[in-house]
């Protein structure tokens, strides 16, 4: 069960402008502490509801990570918005910004969370990639482009995603405008046919016109 995140899972600190004279020592431990237990909070929040990967936009930091480690939950820090919007519509998850709710209070429920059949770290060349397989609210895949430089993968980005829109828009209308000349050779033959159809001198001009398309 997959949990798509928009914000950090970071030892809370004040914010800016913020300023609290402590005169005991005892009560700057408690601070101290409580902003520990506010994040572990918000991680046992979305533990409780049976997410085991979590995939946030924001930092995890080590003393975070401690608690998913000892939950057995893979989380996953820093990731693009662009990627988890896109893993959360293929899951069904929500893509949830904050914890916050009308009440004014934090709270985390399972019908946010998305489902796949695996999620693995797998390596492939030099990168370390993470695979969402077996995604349970709609069928989607990756291309994975390789290349020797950026320039040449963004060149190929460029060219599958001309492809692609092609296929798109082909599935959309259920027609094909062929390139290569074909609609002016067409066009060159009905004007043949055409212009023998006319007894008059129009046929001349018509039949000039059909020989200059090709």
């Amino acid at each position: 069960k997959i949990a798509c995140l928009d914000f950090s899972l970071q030892k809370v600190k004040m914010k800016m402008g913020v300023q609290l004279l402590v005169t005991d020592v005892e009560q700057l431990d408690k601070m101290r502490d409580r902003e520990s237990d506010i994040t572990k909070e918000r991680i046992t929040k979305i533990l409780a509801t049976g997410a085991n990967v979590i995939l946030t936009t924001g930092g995890i930091d080590d003393l975070c990570l401690k608690y998913f480690v000892e939950a057995g939950a893979m989380a996953v820090r820093r990731c693009k918005k662009s990627d988890l919007k896109r893993i959360a519509k293929a899951t069904g998850a929500t893509f949830v910004p904050s914890l916050a709710n009308l009440e004014g209070e934090e709270s985390f429920e399972a019908s946010f969370l998305g489902e796949a059949a695996e999620v693995a770290q797998e390596r492939i060349s030099d990168d370390e990639l993470i695979l969402v397989k077996g995604t349970k609210a709609r069928t989607a895949a990756s291309i994975i482009l390789r290349g020797p430089n950026d320039f040449y993968c963004d060149e190929m980005e460029r060219s599958v995603h001309d492809a692609l829109c092609v296929v798109k828009r082909i599935m959309e209308s259920k027609t094909v405008v062929v390139g290569g000349g074909c609609v002016e050779a067409a066009l060159s033959i009905y004007l043949e046919n055409f212009a023998t159809s006319l007894s008059s001198r129009e046929q001349l001009a018509i039949a000039d016109f059909a020989k200059s398309l090709l």
